[in-house]
């Protein structure tokens, strides 16, 4: 697949990884609301779900979701200093901040949950 024009920058890649990164989070958001639900209506059943999440796949996976998490917000804030703020030649910078924040707070949910958890 050939890509042209402003397909090649690095700010419609950006983009694109908040788009997808939203999406991801939309397809999760009904199996989140599923475990909170537990907590109201079965507490042995959530407790038998949080013991299922010691698994290392399960953390490895929650690595994932808390970086599809950090790099949509980060880069939505990204997104509203475009709009609001004046263009500057700066933004490939802030989009490459965004991605270092999002996978430096991702890393370090990640870390913290295999050391401490």
């Amino acid at each position: 697949m050939k890509l042209s024009g402003h397909r090649k920058q690095s700010l419609w890649f950006a983009f694109i990884l908040h788009r997808i990164s939203g999406l991801v989070l939309a397809l999760f958001l009904p199996l989140h609301f599923w475990v909170l639900s537990l907590a109201l209506r079965d507490p042995a059943a959530l407790d038998g779900f949080l013991s299922w999440t010691d698994f290392w796949y399960v953390k490895l996976a929650e690595y994932g979701l808390v970086f599809l998490l950090s790099v949509h917000f980060f880069g939505g804030l990204r997104l509203l200093a475009l709009e609001w703020l004046p263009w500057s030649s700066r933004q490939k910078t802030y989009a490459a901040s965004a991605l270092a924040a999002g996978f430096a707070l991702a890393t370090s949910f990640f870390l913290s949950a295999t050391i401490y958890g």
